[in-house]
């Protein structure tokens, strides 16, 4: 594991300072969370942030945790009507367009690799999704090889498929080779208030970082949006919501949504 350190001043340069965007991990099953759906399409229609991006840059579609075994109406039709909401045809993964993210489970390695890309092309031939997010991808450099290997057959199915890695916490510098963007950081915000930030990631940008944070409380959600700042993430998703298990923290808007989404930008002081 790369040595952590709190953030110094000369990080945080390096590291710069540019407008936030939402990524979104998993919302409910668009039937029974069709508010949540029409918040993503709201956010989609907003269209590029004046200062560069937009708001939204990905959700995830994760029907039945993975694609399930035949095509769902309900998720079919979100996923058109997210697309038609952005402007963009079918597939379309160019600019800062919000991406549409098929759900895999790497199960910190367990998973086959027929397993993953079986459950990719079901994404792709039904959905159309952008690409994909390696759900408890792992850490470690012992699976670098074939998380490597996922990854570029991903990319050989589609040429512009965009990957997130939700690896949760650090993983070894190698795996930044690998994909658009890893989650850094995915849990409580009792953790997330004291976490510390891998020396290597400066040298990368903001856009290549994620934070996942649950049970943020409202009174500390700028202080969130700071460490956010300070650490790198260039894209985040906070929630008062805790998880309970199986990620259920994610499922419905966070109580403070509307500030939350107003906070997004360049206007959090450092």
């Amino acid at each position: 594991m790369s040595h952590l350190t709190a953030p110094t001043p000369s990080l945080t340069a390096a590291l710069g300072a540019g407008p936030f965007g939402v990524g979104v991990p998993g919302y409910g099953h668009p039937l029974l969370a069709p508010a949540e759906w029409g918040e993503l399409r709201r956010l989609a229609r907003e269209g590029p942030h004046p200062y560069g991006g937009g708001p939204l840059h990905w959700a995830v579609l994760n029907v039945a945790d993975g694609p399930g075994s035949r095509p769902d109406p309900h998720c079919l039709e979100a996923a058109g009507r997210l697309r038609e909401a952005a402007g963009a045809p079918a597939g379309f993964a160019g600019g800062r367009r919000p991406r549409l993210l098929g759900h895999l489970d790497a199960a910190h390695g367990d998973r086959s690799f027929g397993e993953l890309i079986s459950e990719a092309h079901r994404y792709l031939d039904w959905y159309g999704v952008d690409g994909f997010i390696l759900d408890r991808c792992p850490t470690e450099r012992t699976h670098l090889a074939e998380t490597r290997r996922v990854a570029t057959t991903l990319r050989a199915l589609r040429d512009d498929a965009y990957l997130v890695f939700r690896h949760g916490a650090h993983p070894c510098a190698g795996y930044a080779e690998c994909a658009d963007q890893l989650v850094t950081f995915a849990g409580p915000w009792t953790e997330y208030r004291w976490s510390q930030v891998a020396e290597w990631t400066a040298d990368h940008p903001p856009e290549r970082f994620c934070h996942l944070v649950h049970g943020v409380p409202r009174t500390h959600l700028e202080e969130a949006l700071r460490i956010a700042r300070w650490q790198g993430a260039g894209t985040v998703f906070f929630t008062d919501h805790r998880d309970t298990g199986g990620g259920d923290a994610w499922q419905t808007l966070p109580g403070y949504w509307d500030e939350f989404v107003s906070r997004i930008g360049p206007g959090v002081s450092e």
